[in-house]
């Protein structure tokens, strides 16, 4: 309705309402409607960016981290519930596990590690807070293979300091793996292990003295493996299909070492029911090895030379000569030399069995070939008392370097025994070794007034291999079995004064 002077009546209850306002009123409300249209599109995307946000928290599997792809190390982190949170590209490489079948899945399903029931490096790191590490490990890839792997692992905090998982990498060893068994290929033959110039000349004439058929005296000190010696003659002789027999000629009285060498005839004294062959007889064709030969008596000399020229024996009770088609490979630990300048052996049985002369170092005189022998041993109790021990130490080593062995090769394999009696899995360490191993190594360094420990022969150790070396740092760290680094650790931690020159003439 027109009420003049421009007022108009609205819907407003009869009241006049001028044009300006109404004007007003339909700018307010359109912008109360945009207002409120905006503010529905912000909070529309705000629930979108937090539903995006939710989405990739929930499914990690998707984000890649170009930071951890790019390390050549695997490398994946856990939450406390050991679930594995990322995975990296390296990680997926090495063990054969995609990520997506990697993330959410507890760590040991994933991998399956030989430490991961009783000995698990993470839960260490969880339950301490400390970084750890260990040297060897198998892991199993997506094919079932176990793989060797090297690992390190420390705790992840949030910003408040507390913890809130842990993270782990692990280095690929299969190539060092290879690379040692090919190294160790060419230092091991006919099962005897070493790299040492003595036994690297025995490697070298040993197919020859095995392709001919000379009598062979081998010499050395008990224990170091004359036996194996013998044995690899004969392995490597054109003998090799028929029988290797050993006897101990320093175990037996005369009597019984006849019988045990010639065999006897049914009758020939009281039990002698049947016919016995003696040793010649079953090394017939074969290797006859006589251990210990500078321990039988001038009777049993005069017999056996007589079998050496002759080639002909009688058995006890016997009256017909058999003949010996045996090679003879004798071995003793005594200087027959000097026992023939004694009057207590033969000259002429001397320079029977004296045609090819081996001589077995002792341990003390190839000592870089002690690493190689604990690896062999290692790797063999391993497989006798189903271990995984990775090795030992570089403290446990370093002790074995120093010490002298008097019972050469055999107390070694001894030492590596016990400490696999006390030693379950991981690294063999020093306490895993016999309690007079140290006390032994260093007793003629040690007056009785000191108080010897572990720390105090290892510094005796380490301050003795310097002085030997003149301070040479490297040679140094060669003799004790370790790496320069950690040589350099160790002097400060021992706190050892070191000659300003390293032997090399730099300081």
């Amino acid at each position: 309705m027109n009420m003049g002077d421009g007022m108009q009546t609205g819907e407003t209850g009869g009241l006049p309402v001028s044009p300006a306002a109404t004007a007003a009123a339909r700018t307010a409300a359109g912008n109360a409607a945009d207002t409120a249209a905006g503010n529905a599109a912000d909070t529309a995307a705000a629930a979108a960016a937090a539903a995006g946000r939710n989405a990739m928290a929930l499914d990690v599997s998707c984000y890649r981290d170009p930071i951890l792809d790019s390390i050549n190390e695997g490398v994946f982190t856990v939450d406390l519930a050991w679930r594995i949170t990322s995975f990296n590209r390296a990680a997926e490489k090495i063990t054969g596990i995609r990520r997506e079948d990697a993330i959410g899945r507890r760590c040991a399903e994933v991998f399956r590690a030989n430490i991961c029931a009783e000995e698990c490096v993470m839960k260490s790191v969880l339950a301490t807070g400390n970084p750890a590490f260990r040297n060897s490990v198998f892991v199993v890839d997506a094919w079932g293979a176990r793989i060797p792997i090297k690992v390190s692992a420390a705790v992840l905090r949030g910003a408040d300091g507390r913890i809130i998982g842990g993270v782990e990498t692990f280095q690929d060893l299969r190539q060092v793996e290879e690379l040692r068994k090919r190294l160790k290929g060419k230092h091991t033959f006919a099962d005897i292990v070493g790299k040492s110039a003595a036994i690297t000349r025995l490697f070298d004439i040993l197919p020859q003295v095995a392709d001919s058929d000379a009598t062979v005296l081998i010499h050395g000190a008990s224990g170091t493996g004359k036996e194996l010696v013998a044995r690899a003659i004969h392995e490597l002789s054109p003998r090799r299909k028929k029988r290797f027999v050993a006897v101990n000629c320093g175990g037996l009285p005369d009597s019984l070492l006849e019988s045990e060498l010639f065999g006897y005839k049914a009758g020939a004294f009281t039990d002698a029911r049947r016919d016995k062959p003696g040793r010649f007889a079953l090394a017939d064709g074969g290797t006859l090895f006589l251990d210990e030969i500078g321990d039988i008596s001038p009777a049993m000399q005069a017999r056996l030379l007589r079998v050496l020229q002759e080639k002909t024996y009688e058995p006890l009770g016997g009256v017909a000569p058999a003949r010996a088609d045996a090679r003879i490979v004798a071995a003793t630990n005594k200087d027959l030399g000097a026992l023939v300048s004694d009057g207590r052996f033969r000259e002429d049985l001397y320079y029977r069995i004296h045609v090819v002369r081996i001589e077995v170092p002792p341990l003390k005189d190839r000592r870089e070939d002690i690493p190689l022998l604990v690896e062999h041993f290692i790797a063999t109790f391993n497989l006798v008392h189903d271990r995984e021990i990775a090795g030992l130490s570089p403290e446990a080593l370093a002790l074995l370097m120093r010490h002298d062995f008097p019972g050469n090769v055999r107390e070694l394999q001894n030492i590596l025994e016990h400490a696999f009696v006390l030693c379950r899995s991981g690294v063999i360490e020093p306490h895993h070794f016999p309690p007079d191993l140290a006390s032994g190594a260093v007793r003629q360094q040690l007056g009785p007034a000191q108080k010897l420990n572990l720390k105090a022969a290892e510094r005796l150790f380490v301050r003795t291999a310097l002085e030997k070396h003149r301070g040479n740092r490297a040679l140094t760290a060669k003799e004790l079995g370790i790496n320069v680094s950690t040589l350099y650790r160790k002097i400060a931690a021992l706190g050892i004064e070191v000659p300003a020159r390293d032997g090399r003439g730099t300081r």
